[in-house]
């Protein structure tokens, strides 16, 4: 008896295609960054494997959100990285550290720190509301004078206007984070503002080219990370009908 063949369905194709071209991009924007830093070959290995878990990670959370109807919550703690039970009651609440466990990923970078996130509260709920959810995380950068722009998003998060869903970071070689142990890593650089500025964000979050100079506008920084862009979201919900 002839088998029969099964048919794709182009809504998940174009979804996956999607995610697909954001981790390409992020990791290709990422990579401009890496070249700024200087460093050891070793170093650029553990950095390219970082950015890998980084957009593994990203699209664990949209492949979550696509099986549940929502974004996951922050891990329960360094130590225990199930998804926290608790609703978020503020942003501050829905930042802190990727539930790995829960998404069945790798949840710390190369330097043995554990992945950073945050999501808008009003994702992590179910249903999504597309027509009324706003997303709330901003991501800035510096420009060649070296001032703050917004890279995604802006200002005001409108309806109309959307910023995004949620980021997932790690805090690089160097400076501040938490190790898989649980403890609190030093700030070894106090001029490092932009990564300090990271390390306390729960809406807007710092992407730049890295560098070692304490003379560089926002000092140090090796921060590395990765947005989940709405349309991208909304896209692999629709394709699993979890979206409203």
């Amino acid at each position: 008896m002839a088998r029969r063949r099964m048919r794709a369905d182009p809504r998940r194709q174009q979804g996956a295609a999607l995610l697909l071209l954001l981790a390409v991009a992020s990791v290709g924007f990422a990579a401009v960054l890496i070249s700024a830093f200087g460093r050891s070959d070793v170093e650029r290995v553990r950095e390219r494997r970082t950015l890998a878990v980084l957009a593994q990670a990203a699209d664990a959370l949209v492949g979550f959100a696509s099986t549940h109807g929502r974004l996951p919550r922050p891990a329960i703690s360094a130590t225990d990285g199930n998804e926290r039970a608790e609703p978020c009651a503020d942003e501050a609440a829905c930042s802190g550290f990727l539930p790995w466990v829960t998404l069945g990923v790798d949840g710390a970078d190369s330097w043995g720190k554990r992945l950073r996130y945050s999501v808008t509260p009003e994702y992590t709920l179910t249903p999504v509301r597309r027509l009324s959810a706003i997303a709330t995380k901003r991501l800035l950068t510096r420009d060649g004078a070296g001032n703050l722009r917004y890279d995604a998003g802006q200002a005001e998060c409108l309806i109309y206007a959307q910023c995004l869903p949620a980021v997932v970071f790690s805090q690089g070689r160097n400076n501040l984070g938490t190790s898989v142990a649980g403890l609190p890593q030093a700030n070894g650089s106090p001029g490092n503002l932009d990564e300090i500025n990271n390390d306390l964000a729960s809406t807007d979050f710092i992407r730049r080219a890295g560098s070692a100079d304490p003379a560089t506008p926002g000092g140090p920084f090796d921060d590395l990370l990765v947005a989940v862009p709405l349309y991208t979201l909304y896209a692999r919900m629709a394709a699993a009908r979890t979206l409203p």
